[in-house]
């Protein structure tokens, strides 16, 4: 391993022997799967002490590249597969209680994402298998009033249908707008004395969506998928 810090900049030394390490997993020279080096080895390497190299390992926790594999045991190099939307949603959930980022503005991202990846599975030639879709419609239909259970398979439903786009950077970002949002639609439910009615309405809507796909009509899965998540959230929040 052959990577060096850089030159010095006026912010704190273990974000930059982070960043280094970051390129470092980036670009290959560090595998996944591949043991970080000793912590007396980075403070050498980089001229640093402990408590920064340790502030650096946190850090490339923290942003999913590296894993803990034992309490005595060095961090490794995730594998690609095994990465998470989580630090993209947390850094959506911040911004969004910062009010940095409005939370409509989300709402209209989700709606553009979700669209997208309707209209592409309905436009795909040939169309994927879209039963693990169509089993989340029934699964609303059994989970009665229990909202909980309605909004799982009201994401999976979601999730599932872009996932069939083949979109892998589609999927990625849409599931962490959704997480970051989907409180507000859990919240507005439970709210509710009687959700069943609103619940009703949300199955026709995921129903219209599903058929527009199996139609193969690609403007309106785009429609509706967009509609669905503007209308209930927007009207929820």
């Amino acid at each position: 391993m052959t990577f060096a810090p850089q030159q010095l900049e006026r912010r704190p030394v273990y974000e930059q022997v982070a960043d280094a390490l970051r390129e470092a997993i980036l670009s290959g020279e560090m595998p996944p799967g591949s043991a970080l080096p000793p912590e007396r080895e980075l403070c050498e390497r980089f001229g640093v002490g402990r408590t920064t190299v340790r502030e650096a390992l946190r850090a490339l926790q923290t942003r999913g590249l590296a894993v803990a594999t034992g309490p005595t045991l060095p961090l490794r190099v995730v594998a690609p597969d095994a990465l998470t939307t989580e630090p993209l949603r947390d850094t959506l959930v911040h911004l969004l209680r910062l009010g940095r980022v409005p939370l409509d503005d989300l709402i209209g991202l989700g709606a553009t994402l979700e669209g997208a990846g309707a209209e592409q599975v309905a436009t795909s030639d040939p169309q994927p298998d879209l039963t693990t879709v169509r089993d989340q419609i029934a699964l609303m239909r059994a989970a009665g009033a229990d909202v909980e259970a309605f909004e799982l398979a009201d994401m999976r439903f979601h999730l599932e249908l872009v996932r069939a786009s083949g979109s892998e950077a589609l999927t990625i970002v849409m599931l962490a707008v959704r997480d970051t949002v989907s409180k507000a639609l859990l919240s507005h439910l439970k709210s509710l004395a009687d959700p069943r009615p609103t619940l009703a309405q949300l199955i026709a809507e995921h129903e219209g969506i599903l058929q527009a796909v199996l139609d193969r009509d690609g403007d309106a899965a785009r429609r509706l998928s967009g509609e669905h998540l503007r209308r209930f959230y927007i009207g929820s929040a």
